[in-house]
């Protein structure tokens, strides 16, 4: 069977606006100051725990565990909902199609805790298309851990197949699972194309398909 598991944030949606808004409502709600838009899409990558850990050395605040679980709490109080700034990347639903008509398994491997996954699945319509899920409390672990990477191929009855992310932590996940990695160029990685391990990089899912096509007939180039 192909199977095809797709990363989430800055891989299918753009939700760093969503993010950037709920963190800076906590930062408002705190008298403290705002986090850049720019800064927000550095943080996105590995959870909402993380993501906080980054704004409160981003404002200045102590690594204060109590602090920020509280922190976090009310974060997650703004952010849970559907997305309201949140965008699909172009193409991303028309492929998704195309692979499922192809007979394709697909499958969801994300950081992101599992509320917002769930509603953002139900929300953009994913839900009809993604068959086995891992979001942050799936597994004890979280990427770049390969085990929830393993997790959903096993759900989709795959040994292994084709990982689909954007970031520096999917091309780590990939290559600790040893899976093929295809790399969606334009989402949240800080470092150039030619330095993160992949198999494939493209900038629009209308190319993915081929991708995918090439890859499991065994040609890599």
């Amino acid at each position: 069977m192909n199977a095809i598991v797709f990363d989430l944030d800055g891989t299918l949606i753009d939700s760093a606006p969503d993010l950037h808004r709920a963190a800076n409502l906590v930062l408002r709600d705190e008298g403290l100051p705002e986090i850049t838009f720019a800064q927000a899409r550095s943080f996105i990558g590995k959870g909402a725990p993380v993501l906080i850990s980054r704004v409160m050395q981003a404002v200045g605040l102590a690594d204060d565990p109590a602090e920020h679980a509280r922190l976090l709490a009310k974060f997650m109080e703004h952010y849970e909902g559907d997305p309201e700034l949140t965008v699909i990347y172009p193409g991303v639903i028309d492929a998704l199609a195309r692979l499922q008509v192809s007979g394709a398994a697909l499958g969801l491997c994300t950081n992101k805790p599992e509320e917002p996954t769930r509603i953002a699945l139900r929300f953009f319509g994913f839900d009809r298309f993604l068959t086995a899920i891992a979001s942050a409390e799936t597994l004890p672990v979280r990427k770049p851990d390969p085990a929830p990477l393993h997790h959903v191929f096993a759900a989709l009855g795959a040994g292994t197949g084709l990982y689909v992310g954007d970031s520096e932590v999917d091309a780590e996940t990939a290559e600790r699972a040893g899976v093929p990695f295809a790399l969606y160029t334009p989402g949240y990685r800080h470092t150039e194309v030619a330095d993160l391990c992949h198999t494939y990089a493209f900038d629009h899912f209308d190319q993915l398909p081929g991708i995918v096509e090439r890859h499991f007939a065994g040609v890599t180039a």
